[in-house]
C-alpha cells in the first residue's frame, strides 16, 4: 500500500513539474551579456547576421517574414525612459523615426501604449498596426527601457493574417525583454 502512495505521489510531482516547464514552452533564451540585455524568442528561429542595422534579429523557418529585432541607440548618460516622454509620446516617436519613417510609404498606427515596471527599471510596451508599401498589413509589438546611457528597443512583427495565432507568444517575447 505505501508503494502504490508514494507511486503516485511521484507521479504527481512529475505531472506538476511538467506543468510548470511548459509555461514558457516553444521559447529559447537569448543573452547578450556584452550591451546588457536579454529575451526569450520562439524555437525553430534562426539568428540573422545584419550589418548596419539591429543588434540582433532572429527569424522563423517556415514564416521567414516574422521577425524579432533589437535596435541599441544611444541618450544621454542622465535620462531615463520618462524623461524620453509617456509611452504614448515614446510610441509615436517609434512610430515615425523607426517603423513607419517618412518617405519609407509605410503607415504605423499605434494601437497601446503602457509602461511596466520590471526589476527596478521601467519598460513601454507598444502595440502597432502596420501598412506596407505594397498594401500588406502586419502587426509588431515593442517594448523599449533605458540603460547605461542606451535606449534598448526590442520589436516582434507577423503578418495581419497570422496575428492571432501567434499574438500570445509574441506577447511572451515581449514580456520576456529585460535589460541590465
Amino acid at each position: 500500500m505505501f508503494k502504490k502512495i508514494l507511486a503516485l505521489f511521484l507521479v504527481a510531482i512529475a505531472l506538476t513539474l511538467t506543468g510548470c516547464v511548459s509555461v514558457g514552452g516553444g521559447l529559447q533564451s537569448f543573452v547578450d551579456t556584452t550591451d546588457g540585455y536579454e529575451f526569450l524568442y520562439p524555437n525553430g528561429w534562426l539568428q540573422v547576421k545584419v550589418s548596419d542595422g539591429p543588434d540582433v534579429v532572429f527569424h522563423d523557418l517556415v514564416e521567414a517574414t516574422e521577425n524579432v529585432s533589437v535596435v541599441i541607440s544611444p541618450v544621454a548618460q542622465e535620462n531615463t525612459l520618462t524623461d524620453l516622454g509617456t509611452p504614448t509620446e515614446v510610441g509615436y516617436k517609434l512610430s515615425k523615426n523607426a517603423i513607419a519613417p517618412k518617405d519609407s510609404a509605410r503607415e504605423a498606427e499605434l494601437v497601446n501604449a503602457k509602461a511596466r515596471e520590471y526589476k527596478t527599471k521601467t519598460y513601454y510596451q507598444l502595440e502597432y498596426a502596420v501598412k506596407l508599401a505594397d498594401g500588406r498589413k502586419r502587426h509588431n509589438l515593442a517594448s523599449v527601457a533605458v540603460s547605461r546611457g542606451k535606449l534598448f528597443t526590442i520589436n516582434i512583427s507577423a503578418t495581419e493574417a497570422r496575428w492571432q495565432k501567434v499574438h500570445d507568444k509574441f506577447q511572451q517575447v515581449i514580456n520576456s525583454f529585460s535589460v541590465y
